[in-house]
């Protein structure tokens, strides 16, 4: 199950981040979107969850939660609209 994670610290890495998810189960990949110019953070990224279960009670228990001081937001990553969007 794949996850958008949204409102991330911008010094947040994927390790960092990938710790916080996988006290709910075990983590596929994490990525942190970044700008291309710069290489800095864009505040949001996907987190992709082995199995349904574990990316269920992932989504349940850290949405609305304060990593690194800032309440992150959780849901189901769904398709791009725009496939050339990066």
């Amino acid at each position: 199950m794949k996850l958008y994670v949204g409102n991330l610290d911008y010094n947040l890495d994927e390790s960092q981040l990938q710790k916080y998810f996988e006290k709910y189960g075990e983590v596929s990949s994490v990525t942190i979107i970044t700008d291309k110019d710069t290489g800095e953070s864009k505040g949001y990224g996907f987190v992709e969850m082995a199995d349904k279960e574990g990316g269920k009670k992932a989504l349940e228990r850290m949405n609305g939660t304060e990593v690194n001081g800032r309440r992150i937001k959780v849901n189901i990553s769904r398709p791009s609209k725009n496939k050339y969007r990066r």
